[in-house]
């Protein structure tokens, strides 16, 4: 079948709106304000063999670790017509435990799945040892109920018995319930929309153009790679510590550039630690993958066409390729932020104009969770803050904003309280946190909670210690800052930290600005 360029360009549409309307199904009917308004989820597509076709504009951590998933289903489970399959297992492509993902096929005419769709999405608890399931665990088993791939639905009907041994292990059961169901219906709008491209242009042309799209980004990424100067560039960068041990953590990467092909070796960086900072192999993958994509200057598709030209290396039980049964939870929203500081350091060595600064280099994890008196019912509130972009070559960084790895919006006030039980007294930018230079950093963001009932608080956060590096001589954004108010007390708590709070208490976030340029 010779490509005709129009269709293709039509496919290359149809298969991201596919994708893009299993994300607002997803959004829109979810429960939580995790998932409902800060929209922390992704939706894609992928061939028979698991390869990614397209995925949604959601959360980039996901782009190299859903594939993954997707695969792990396909091997460990057989699946018929409207099965479902769910996972969250970080040892078999998931992220960390929150994430969890839900795998349905398309069938056609034979016997297997011609296509699979999927959805991911950050549950706001899953059991383990502290409300929100992103403590500071030492091992998986404390961060919650660790799911391999099993059939959560058959023949259309939902497994009760999985449901319920799911939803008996978590704090907020209705609420996930909820979430559950949202993933679920919007995997029915895939399979849907799937088998109606089908039906119009026949499996063969859908087929034959999911394959030529992957093509299409492969020459695209080798487009990009070509454009930057042959060589080798390294950089390192410390993670402040693993919220254990009150130590500095080694990140370091050599970028080879070699004609249209690439590689990242992350060999030499730190073994993996008794902290929660780990990273699964997938994300390193994901995080490398984001920032060659970044880099590309024309639409190219987010497809596995897109990452066969980048070799990724790490040295298995590094902090970067965590081995069972290393604590993960933050290695999906920490060390995925810090991975892609180093890439872009050592490719400002290369293509300085069109790196940026480091941007805040953090997501701000906070959980609160507790029991409500007001509605009779546990809580649990997770969210991640924004923060200042590093300034680049043409321009000053965007102010509080969603940097990098994670693509979500904010929890908006009244969802918040409405929800749970605080209030939000302040809100605002962080007003002279970013880095000056001939471009400034963006500002951070201020968000401070006062608790209208007991609760248990975790902080995850990073740049607390070592602030976000400026490039060209401008210079670093201000680091961040996290304070506990109680009974009129003010304590500077450190980067990472867990603690019971009272009624009155006060959580205050200062999140880091971004590096300046120039």
């Amino acid at each position: 079948m010779d490509t005709n360029p129009v269709l293709l360009e039509i496919f290359k549409n149809r298969f991201s709106s596919v994708a893009e309307e299993m994300g607002v199904t997803l959004h829109r009917t979810a429960f939580s304000p995790n998932i409902k308004e800060r929209r922390d989820l992704s939706c894609a597509i992928f061939d028979r063999n698991g390869d990614m076709i397209a995925q949604a504009a959601h959360i980039p951590v996901h782009l190299g670790s859903m594939p993954q998933s997707v695969r792990a289903a396909i091997d460990n489970v057989p699946f018929n017509d409207q099965d479902m399959v769910v996972l969250n297992d970080p040892f078999k492509g998931g992220s960390h435990l929150p994430d969890i993902t839900i795998v349905a096929p398309v069938f056609a005419s034979d016997q297997r799945p011609s296509f699979y769709v999927a959805t991911r999405a950050h549950h706001s608890d899953i059991g383990g040892m502290s409300s929100g399931s992103m403590p500071l665990s030492t091992s998986i088993f404390q961060e919650g109920l660790i799911i391999p791939p099993l059939k959560i639905v058959e023949a259309g009907k939902i497994d009760q018995k999985v449901m319920g041994l799911i939803l008996n292990n978590v704090r907020t059961p209705a609420e996930r319930h909820g979430d559950f169901a949202a993933q679920i219906m919007a995997n029915v709008t895939g399979v849907r929309r799937m088998r109606e491209l089908i039906e119009r242009y026949s499996l063969e042309s859908v087929d034959f153009y999911a394959r030529r799209l992957m093509d299409y980004a492969d020459a695209g990424t080798r487009k990009t790679i070509r454009d930057i100067p042959d060589g080798v560039y390294s950089f390192d960068d410390f993670m402040d510590d693993d919220g254990i041990a009150d130590k500095n953590i080694k990140i370091h990467v050599t970028i080879t550039i070699n004609g249209e092909e690439a590689s990242a070796d992350f060999r030499g960086s730190a073994p993996q630690v008794l902290g929660s900072i780990n990273a699964v192999f997938a994300i390193t993958l994901s995080a490398v993958h984001y920032v060659f994509r970044s880099l590309a200057n024309e639409d190219i598709p987010v497809n596995a066409g897109s990452f066969r030209p980048i070799k990724v290396l790490t040295d298995k039980g590094s902090v970067l390729d965590a081995q069972f049964p290393a604590a993960v939870a933050a290695g999906n929203v920490e060390l995925s932020q810090r991975i892609v500081d180093v890439v872009l350091g050592a490719l400002s060595r290369a293509v300085p104009e069109r790196v940026p600064a480091a941007s805040q280099g953090t997501m701000n994890n906070l959980t609160i969770g507790g029991y409500d008196p007001k509605n009779s019912r546990p809580f649990s509130y997770y969210e991640t803050i924004g923060g200042g972009m590093g300034a680049g070559a043409m321009h000053d960084g965007e102010n509080a904003i969603h940097c990098h790895m994670t693509n979500t919006l904010n929890t908006p006030v009244e969802a918040i309280e409405y929800s749970c039980p605080f209030l939000v007294t302040e809100y605002s930018v962080r007003r002279g946190s970013g880095g000056k230079g001939l471009h400034r950093g963006g500002d951070g963001i201020t968000r401070q909670v006062e608790l209208l009932t007991d609760a248990d608080v975790t902080v995850l956060s990073e740049r607390r210690k070592f602030p976000p590096y400026g490039l060209l001589g401008g210079m670093p954004g201000r680091r961040g800052r996290n304070i506990i108010v109680s009974d009129g007390e003010e304590k500077e708590m450190p980067g990472k930290f867990s603690i019971k709070l009272k009624k009155g208490d006060i959580i205050r976030i200062e999140t880091p600005g971004g590096g300046g340029y120039g």
